[in-house]
């Protein structure tokens, strides 16, 4: 019965109603437009967002406290090379301080990568997101399910957005990144793994894994700001709301 609500929810809420709560309500989404703003640089935007993407695991605090810390430093610090930047940033971060090693090499992996792409690759690789999320999982040897390969489609989704005026909406084949916040939501309904899970569920009512990813995640991270902004922007939110208590 619980999976047959979620699914009726999902579907009546659909694309639409998931851009919304991205644009309006996600604060990932705000800490992006505070960037872009402030680089003023659209290729430089692009290819930091994927880069922190990248390395946006382990974190010592929310996901939206971290992605508020990198928009505000990169804001003032617009870095010259990714990996310098960030030999000096994650040290130093209060919200992503763990592994910082491991975290640097990927991004030795990723940076003759990005150094690479021109602004039309970027925009290339916008509209065909399959095609970007399997040229970066062959470029950090990683899976295509992997959670920040799937986690950095769609933050270059949201910043590509950003940059290029433009809404695309996320491919249904690229998969929801399994983190703590879904994981334990999953659990509510079944014990299969939840990338499968939300794959057959994403099929049945039509609303790609990305987007369910961003209907279910901002108001699952329980924060005051979110909840007040989901019922000051979406007409929906009593539907959201009520995914959260199932």
């Amino acid at each position: 019965m619980k999976v047959e609500a979620l699914k009726s929810i999902l579907k009546e809420l659909g694309i639409e109603c998931a851009r919304t709560i991205e644009e309006k309500v996600d604060l990932q989404f705000s800490a992006l437009e505070n960037l872009y703003k402030n680089l003023n640089d659209d290729e430089l935007f692009l290819k930091l967002v994927i880069a922190n993407s990248i390395v946006s695991y382990q974190l010592s605090a929310k996901g939206e406290k971290w992605w508020w810390e990198f928009s505000r430093y990169f804001s003032k610090n617009p870095p010259k090379g990714i990996v310098a930047a960030y030999s000096e940033f994650l040290p130093n971060s209060k919200t992503n301080r763990r592994l910082i090693q491991p975290k640097l090499n990927r991004l030795k992996k990723l940076e003759p990568f990005l150094s690479s792409l021109t602004m039309e690759d970027l925009r290339d690789y916008y509209h065909n997101m399959l095609r970007f999320r399997d040229h970066l999982a062959r470029v950090m040897n990683s899976k295509e399910d992997a959670k920040t390969i799937v986690f950095a489609v769609k933050m270059f989704g949201y910043a590509s957005r950003i940059a290029f005026k433009e809404f695309i909406p996320y491919p249904m084949e690229i998969d929801i990144p399994k983190d703590f916040r879904i994981e334990n939501y999953t659990k509510r309904f079944t014990s299969e793994e939840p990338v499968k899970f939300w794959r057959k569920i994403s099929r049945e009512v039509g609303v790609p894994p990305l987007h369910i990813d961003s209907i279910l995640w901002p108001v699952l991270g329980g924060d005051r700001r979110v909840i007040g902004r989901l019922k000051k922007h979406c007409e929906k939110s009593e539907l959201v709301l009520q995914l959260v208590s199932l």
